[in-house]
Order: C-alpha cells, then sequence, then structure tokens
C-alpha cells in the first residue's frame, strides 16, 4: 500500500481550494495531512477527521487572524517537514505547499490553484498603493526573494497540474513548466433553478483585495439596486464604509441559505479576476447569469451574451455578461445590458454548463490521473529493478 502526503498550504475555511482537498481526503482517507497550521473546527467533517501535522507557524501569536504578516517564514515551515517515508506527495498550493520537498523515491503531484499571488501577478492588490499596514511596508524588502524561492520551490514538483488554461499559463510564465489541466470541482446537486427570482443582485465572496468587491459596492451604491453579499474577511471594515443603504451584507451563510440566495437573484455578480472561480458556477448550477470581469477563469466557465473577438471565451446559448474594463462605470454598463435582455437568459442553459464541472467528475478524473502517476512510477521501479540484476 502507497504511503501517501497530502499538503495543503493551512487550514482555516472552506474555499474553493479546500473542497478541491476534501476530494483528496476522500480519495486517500489513510494519507497524512500536512498544513501550517490548523484551526480546529473551521474545516469539514472529511477534513477534520483526517491525521492533520502542522508546522511551527501552529504556535506563532495570533497567527488565525494575522498568519499573512507570517508571509516571510512560510518557506522555513513547509520545508522542515520530512516527507522521506512517502511514495507520494499531493500538494494542493496556492502559496508554499508546492515547496514540500520529496524524498528520493517520492513522487511530488502538485494540483496548483496559481503560483503565489501576493508576489506575482496580484502583488500590487495586495500591498501596492494605499493599503498601508506593516505587511505593505515589510514586503519589498521580501517580495524579491521570495519570487526565487517560489520558482526554485517548483523544481521540488515531478508533475504539476493546473485548475485552469488561466493558470497553466501562470505556471508556464512563472515557472516555465508545463502542467496538465483539471478543472476543481462544483458540487452541483447543492443548487437548483427557482420558479420565480428576486429584485437583488447578489455576491459571494471572501473579502480579499483581489476580488474587488470595491468596483461592485461603488457600481450598486450609485445605481441604488439591491445588492446582497455573503462572506467576509479583511477588507470588511472598509467596504462596509463606502456602501450605500441598498448594499446588504449578510455575512457566511449555510449551505441551505446559501443555494436559496443562489437560485432567487436577478444575476450574479464577479467583479474579480480569479484563477478559476468555482462562485460563478454555482450561480449557474442555480440557474442565474453572470455578469463578470472578462479576464481569468470565467473565460472557461461563462458564456458571453457579448462577446469581443480580441478575448477568447466560450460559445453556446449564454449564461452571463461580461465587462472588459474593471471600473465600476463599466459593471453598471454591463448589468443595464444584461437588464435590457433578461429573456435571452434561460436558466436550463446555465445549469447544463455548469454541470460539466460537477464534482464526481473532478474525483473520477483525479483519481485516474493518481493511478496512472502510480502506474508510471511501480513501472520505472520495476525496469529499474530489472536492469541492475541483468547487469549482475
Amino acid at each position: 500500500m502507497m504511503k501517501i502526503a497530502l499538503v495543503h498550504d493551512w487550514l482555516n475555511g472552506m474555499r474553493g481550494g479546500e473542497k478541491c482537498l476534501e476530494v483528496f481526503c476522500e480519495l486517500f482517507p489513510e494519507a497524512h495531512l500536512y498544513a501550517l497550521f490548523h484551526e480546529k473546527g473551521r474545516m469539514s467533517p472529511t477534513i477534520e477527521a483526517m491525521d492533520i501535522r502542522t508546522s511551527f507557524i501552529q504556535k506563532m501569536p495570533g497567527v488565525y487572524k494575522r498568519y499573512r504578516y507570517y508571509l516571510p517564514l512560510f518557506p522555513r515551515a513547509i520545508g522542515r517537514f520530512d516527507f522521506s517515508d512517502y511514495d507520494l506527495i499531493i500538494s494542493s498550493s496556492h502559496c508554499v505547499a508546492k515547496g514540500a520537498k520529496p524524498g528520493p523515491n517520492t513522487k511530488h503531484l502538485c494540483y496548483c490553484f496559481t503560483p503565489m499571488r501576493y508576489v506575482w501577478d496580484m502583488y500590487e492588490q495586495y500591498f501596492g498603493g494605499d493599503r498601508g499596514g506593516i505587511a505593505s511596508k515589510a514586503m519589498p524588502l521580501f517580495r524579491k526573494r521570495l519570487q526565487r524561492w517560489d520558482v526554485q520551490a517548483s523544481e521540488r514538483v515531478h508533475r504539476f497540474v493546473a485548475i485552469s488554461e488561466h493558470v497553466r499559463d501562470r505556471i508556464r510564465r512563472h515557472y516555465g513548466r508545463e502542467a496538465d489541466l483539471i478543472y476543481p470541482p462544483v458540487d452541483c446537486n447543492r443548487f437548483k433553478p427557482a420558479k420565480k427570482t428576486e429584485d437583488y443582485y447578489l455576491i459571494v465572496s471572501a473579502f480579499a483585495p483581489y476580488k474587488r468587491l470595491d468596483i461592485a459596492i461603488e457600481a450598486f451604491s450609485r445605481s441604488g439596486r439591491p445588492l446582497k453579499i455573503i462572506g467576509g474577511g479583511q477588507d470588511a471594515k472598509n467596504l462596509k464604509e463606502i456602501a450605500g443603504g441598498n448594499v446588504d451584507f449578510l455575512g457566511p451563510q449555510d449551505d441551505e441559505a446559501l443555494a436559496h440566495y443562489y437560485a432567487h437573484c436577478r444575476a450574479f455578480i464577479f467583479p474579480g479576476e480569479e484563477d478559476f472561480g468555482i462562485t460563478p458556477l454555482e450561480s449557474q448550477a442555480a440557474g442565474r447569469p453572470v455578469i463578470a470581469y472578462a479576464k481569468g477563469g470565467v473565460l472557461e466557465t461563462v458564456v458571453p451574451f457579448n462577446p469581443r473577438d480580441d478575448v477568447k471565451a466560450l460559445s453556446g446559448s449564454p449564461t452571463g455578461v461580461f465587462f472588459y474594463e474593471q471600473t465600476a462605470d463599466a459593471l453598471s454598463d454591463a448589468i443595464d445590458l444584461y437588464e435590457r435582455n433578461a429573456d435571452d437568459f434561460n436558466p436550463a442553459a446555465a445549469r447544463e454548463n455548469a454541470m460539466r464541472f460537477d464534482r464526481p467528475r473532478f474525483k473520477e478524473e483525479f483519481r485516474k490521473y493518481v493511478n496512472a502517476l502510480t502506474a508510471d512510477t511501480e513501472a520505472s521501479k520495476e525496469e529499474s529493478t530489472c536492469s541492475r540484476s541483468t547487469a549482475n
């Protein structure tokens, strides 16, 4: 029986990456799960039931709320784990998990959400401009060092699997590596279209800088259209300060409430650039169209009503509207376009599009990928053994 280590950056909530990890835990329940830190009780029962092993980051003061301040220590923390006795490492990484060091006979498969966004493509959104704070002042001192480490750590990976073509291009650009592609899972069975919608638009998101919720809040505060926002995070105070009375912050919601809000909204608003983006697919699984900034993963998951020749996008029955500049004005224009053409959007077409990414598909595709990788590894070992025997 193979000895497998699962490695995830950190365990403090169930977001898109953790939904992927949950499937890995279902596939390999006997594996050991490594993470920089674990906030107990914040993960799904499947993940909490694993043999979880954490780094020295777990003991740092205020780690659950201030873990980003410890970013320069993350490479050292991941490097201290000993994986020499394992046959296979499966890392799920958007930060440092890819830096897990395999032993001499260990294969390392990285399911890559993105190269470390904090020091590459989204550095300015996290640390630039007037964001202020200790982290913003310190990061210029560490950025180059972290970039070098990130590239060097990518060499510890035998096989990269990207979550989207968008991320596959980043891996090629930053690491000079090729990657295979397996799209993340969407639990479509949690959602179903409603017979009748209500008069509000919806956002479901973490309140992180790169999500660009500020654009949506500005657009809706000006227009007076009702907007409901589900989620929370580091930017909550700033976002609430700029919101008009028509913007309703609902906080985190359970699965049943979330499915209700998706199914009954007029449309789902997605103003950020995401590596993949599971929430637009959850909205489509509930039969509702997506109004999204035309960059990143949505180009692979949303069929636009208003495609442009200079942007590669899906074709077929429309499941959303794109805006092509990341501004409140462009978003407002896209909402206007949607409202003028709302009858052209078919809930059944939206759900059918989402079903291409359903959870059972991901589980089976990833299982077959790992089986093929381990079969190749075993075949190589046997060939090597035969060669040595012949030589002797």
